[in-house]
């Protein structure tokens, strides 16, 4: 392999400390040709190779070049030939295939013509600039299901690894990613399928720009495929997931220009490629955001600068990094933790966690990013033997264990050996007896801590140690502008995440259940007066009507997404309440309404001793899986709960310390997949537990700083377009507290980016920064007066004008929804939000670009079609219509036309019109609705896929077989052998075979979304 001599080492960061954005910016008009161009200039500016290549036999051959020039070694035609076809460019190879070598097995084996073996160097990702660098545009791929044309894309040594979708200033940035995600169907994969080694995708419109990984487009493409094209699949793999590039100080840097200079630096870009990007265990690509990657890299320079200056044992050879709950603190972590290992004068990292169940959940997240990466250990004495094992680099346990370790044995050899210690949410047991003994025994180390929600003085508890009250204190701080270390080494609070699109803001409710008698001061009820007071049967009842009453309309239980490959209706909600009595009050009053009401709501609840009401330090108590020590009463109620669970999920579990903790692990598991409506807790769950579904917290409980901004932080994890906000509803006042939280956890101004604002203000529209923001009723005006019910709507502009005024109505209402205020306030009658529903989604139908078209694709519009699915209108619905038709001996006609429009206006049933109005033509009075339609749709089917394999000539039984593996699957597969062993023989000569292929399986698509769900 070539290399260079090294002259000086500069330890450059990724990230740019801060970045002041190009201030002079051309006023003319920029066609999407010049932005192109001016993109190229500037990397060619910036080192890179321009090459005119157009076609693959070009770029194969620039990649034999490259690749010859890395390893300073010369192919014969052969063992090109032979290298290219194994161990580049294999036939059954996709995208997770070429991630793979690209982020793990870069170095490849060539076997030689001599018989001896070579390795080949991928990347050099020791040496980043011995990588070269090189851009092309506008390559053309004819080989693929439809011709495409590429803008730019970067070649590392040859191989396509990044990938440039440009459109001109003005038009929607999320039409590049669509764009993305038409190549990818079409031709990515074709020929050699070279473009699927594209580690990430950069969008841009000129004014902003983003990147993103290649598995949130592939994800994204494989759920929209299993789903059937018409369905919604709004998850992590879609436009959501897109993030934009920052400065060292979380300032965004959205322009092409500027962004170029920065993301687009050489050393930036390998250093992205090569060291920050983690390909999990699950075959997904994460790239690590700005602030991730400026967070680690400053650990490792802390760790690196005090070794010199030989500090390691002391404060300053350590800090904290403040990253918001939500932020992907563990995946920073562990991407410090694994670097970290990496120095040569490193022994060990220990990553320390404060309780059982967060150890658990960390080392399951630590083996999603590298399998086997990490030691977990169930005991002390596996933690001994880690600790003496050379091979056991990087450690995870909890600080109970590790403190154990040190007790038991004083003057160990490990207390001299060089050691990173991170601790994750560096709150409560690090300040105390601990903290303090880990400090003491361990001579050779560098403490940093993680946190998204720091102790300052201002949170600071009264008791303890006075030398380590604060974040700061115990693990060192950052000078401000007054000298004083108190700042983290990186900052990333819930303002920027939330500005960034990285959680979601909070909407809270706060619900009054404690009426005080007139003339009576709050400091005149005694604690205990009000403590029976909330615990009262009344109140207890109350809430759980009101809980209830609100449930669906909090959950979102009408709006429809996809889970996993399964359609699901709205989102979870977890229950905090202030003990273990109020716990069990809770959960037997559930049960009693539930089954008064006949509802059918899967309620679970969980607890262990140390559950506690109050805490002195505002900070959740510790929860072990200890419990033995519960009163008999607590104890009998939990093992009743759990048998409850059991007999739910068919399972097993008790309150046996290993069974507990797999109860724990299970329910964990079943929130995440939401099958769990509502979790009673009393304080498990509310730190550290992740769940995409999870949209609502319901409150009984006191809450206050770090404690409050960590339960709250459950909801707001992003999951689609449906899922705005986290929802919060207390019980009892916290509007004081939660205040305080954000201001000392966000900003003086977090107030109003943290919070979603009142109700009034999105009905009736808002004023903000000096711009008028109209509200539902002034949206809705504009929209009966613009574009009445019956009147076509002529132009193109006026129909695009339409699109975003009922598009910015969806949103508005998805809100909108979660107000109680808003229940008989939607304006619009039913039938008339059908009808406008159906207009927009002609108007979609007639706008998405056909598969032949590549211009004129109204790139400036984005649908709201994941809005209009969440309200879909399901078969079940039309039955029990047409069981209304038939109880009125077939004479209602009305019925006939709201079932018109009700199936006109949903995109899940136009597929399945022409079916459901020939069930309706068979209606008479000896119909059995439900069993007659069952019937009717399984002769249906047959009949229809008999027709398909006669016409089509396919093979009868495969093709039965491939459908009813579709079926069963949830997904009709239209690439890999299934699908190639139900076609007829057709010559592979004479340029038909791939039409004839993709003519088939758009038919059978098409039999697949009308039977799809009816089957």
């Amino acid at each position: 392999m070539n290399t260079y001599n090294l002259i000086a080492s500069l330890n450059e960061s990724t990230v740019v400390a801060e970045y002041i954005p190009e201030s002079a910016r051309s006023e003319a008009y920029q066609s999407e040709a010049e932005l192109e161009r001016e993109f190229i200039r500037l990397l060619q500016v910036q080192g890179y190779e321009y090459l005119t290549v157009h076609r693959e036999a070009a770029l194969i051959a620039n990649l034999r070049r490259q690749l010859e020039a890395l390893n300073d070694y010369v192919f014969s035609d052969s063992e090109w030939e032979g290298f290219f076809s194994e161990c580049i460019a294999g036939r059954n190879e996709g995208i997770a295939e070429k991630t793979r070598r690209i982020q793990t097995d870069h170095v490849q084996i060539l076997h030689r013509d001599n018989g001896t073996t070579k390795n080949i160097y991928l990347l050099d990702k020791k040496s980043i600039h011995n990588n070269r660098l090189q851009v092309i545009n506008q390559y053309a791929e004819t080989s693929g299901t439809h011709d495409n044309r590429y803008d730019v894309t970067i070649l590392v040594n040859g191989l396509p690894l990044v990938h440039v979708e440009l459109k001109r200033r003005g038009v929607a940035i999320r039409e590049a990613f669509n764009q993305i995600k038409r190549y990818q169907q079409d031709s990515f994969w074709a020929a050699s399928g070279l473009y699927e080694y594209i580690q990430i995708f950069v969008i841009s419109n000129g004014t902003h720009t983003k990147y993103y990984s290649n598995t949130t487009r592939s994800g994204r493409l494989k759920e929209l495929d299993e789903g059937g094209r018409g369905r919604s699949k709004k998850t992590s793999n879609s436009f959501e997931f897109t993030s934009y590039w920052a400065d060292g100080k979380n300032r965004v840097i959205p322009d092409l220009v500027d962004f170029t200079k920065t993301f687009f630096a050489r050393h930036t870009l390998l250093r992205i490629l090569t060291r920050y990007c983690v390909f999990t265990a699950e075959n997904l690509l994460l790239v690590m955001r700005p602030y991730q990657i400026a967070a680690t890299e400053r650990i490792l320079n802390r760790i690196e600068v005090s070794s010199t200056y030989k500090k390691m044992g002391t404060i300053e050879a350590g800090g904290y990094i403040w990253h918001t709950t939500g932020s992907g603190k563990t995946l920073t972590s562990f991407k410090t933790a694994q670097l970290a290992a990496a120095l040569p004068s490193i022994d060990k990292v220990l990553f320390v966690v404060d309780r059982k169940d967060l150890d658990y959940q960390t080392m399951k997240e630590y083996d999603r990013f590298e399998k086997g990466a990490a030691n977990g250990n169930a005991s002390t004495r596996i933690l001994q033997k880690q600790l003496e094992s050379a091979d056991a680099r990087i450690i995870v346990t909890t600080i109970q264990k590790l403190d154990i370790f040190i007790r038991k044995n004083k003057g160990h050899e490990v207390f001299r050996k060089h050691v990173v210690i991170i601790f994750d949410e560096c709150h409560r047991s690090q300040f105390g007896d601990m903290h303090a003994a880990i400090t003491k025994s361990f001579k050779n180390y560098h403490l940093f801590g993680f946190t998204g929600t720091p102790i300052f003085a201002a949170n600071a508890a009264s008791g303890g140690n006075p030398l380590l009250k604060t974040t700061p204190q115990a693990f060192g701080g950052e000078p401000d502008q007054n000298g004083k270390k108190v700042l983290a080494l990186h900052t990333y609070t819930i303002v920027d995440a939330i500005n960034d699109g990285n959680v979601l803001p909070f909407r809270i409710d706060y619900v009054s259940t404690l009426r005080q008698k007139e003339d009576t001061a709050d400091k005149e009820v005694s604690a205990i007066d009000r403590e029976r007071a909330l615990a009262a049967p009344e109140r207890i009842r109350e809430i759980v009507g009101y809980i209830l009453e609100h449930f669906d309309q909090k959950t979102k239980r009408s709006s429809f997404y996809s889970l996993k490959g399964q359609r699901v209706a709205g989102f979870n909600s977890i229950f905090a309440v202030g003990s273990i009595p109020m716990a069990m009050k809770y959960y037997t009053e559930f049960k009693k309404q539930l089954a008064e009401s006949g509802r059918a709501l899967t309620v679970a609840t969980i607890f262990s001793c140390g559950a506690g009401e109050e805490d002195l330090e505002d900070l959740l108590p510790d929860e072990n899986f200890d419990t033995s020590g519960l009163d008999a009463s607590s104890r009998n109620f939990l093992a009743a709960a759990i048998e409850d669970y059991n007999a739910c999920f068919h399972t097993a579990y008790d309150i046996s310390a290993d069974q507990f903790q797999n109860y724990y692990k299970d329910l964990s598991q079943r929130m995440k997949n939401r099958e769990i409506d509502l979790l009673i807790v009393v304080n498990m769950f509310l730190t550290g537990f992740d769940a995409t579904t999870l949209n609502t917290l319901w409150v009984d409980k006191n809450l206050k700083m770090h404690g409050l901004i960590q339960a709250f932080s459950r909801t707001n994890r992003i999951l689609n377009s449906v899922k705005t906000y986290g929802n919060i509803v207390c019980f009892r006042n916290l509007q004081t507290e939660t205040e305080e939280a954000i201001g000392l956890f966000g900003d003086k101004q977090a107030g109003s980016i943290v919070l979603l604002k009142s109700y009034d203000a999105y009905y009736n529209g808002y004023e903000e920064g000096g711009k008028r923001y109209p509200g539902y009723t002034e949206q809705i005006d504009e929209l009966t007066r613009r574009f009445p019910l019956g009147q076509e709507i002529l132009g193109e502009q006026e129909k695009k004008e339409f699109i975003r005024l009922f598009g910015s109505i969806l949103r508005l209402k998805n809100i909108l929804s979660a107000f109680d205020d808003f229940a008989g306030s939607a304006i619009l009658s039913e039938r008339e939000l059908q009808d406008y529903q159906s207009l927009y989604i002609d108007l979609y139908q007639e706008m998405r670009p056909a598969k032949s078209e590549k211009e004129n694709i109204n790139d400036d519009i984005v649908f709201e079609m994941e809005l209009i699915r969440q309200v879909e209108i399901n078969i079940d619905y039309i039955l029990i219509l047409v069981a209304k038709y038939h109880d009125s001996h077939c004479a209602d006609k009305d019925i006939l036309v709201t079932i018109e429009k009700a199936v006109h206006s949903s995109l899940q049933l136009r597929s399945k019109k022409e079916l459901i109005e020939n069930f309706i033509r068979t209606v008479n009075a000896s119909t059995e609705v439900d069993e007659d339609w069952k019937r009717f749709v399984l002769e249906q089917k047959e009949a229809d896929l008999s027709a398909i394999i006669a016409e089509e000539k396919l093979k009868p039984e495969e093709t039965r077989k491939f459908i009813d593996n579709s079926f069963r699957d949830g997904t009709l597969k239209t690439t890999g052998a299934g699908a190639d062993k139900i076609m007829p023989p057709v010559s592979r000569f004479g340029g038909g075979r791939a039409a004839k292929k993709q003519g088939i399986l758009d038919r059978l698509m098409k039999f697949f979304e009308k039977y799809t769900g009816l089957a």
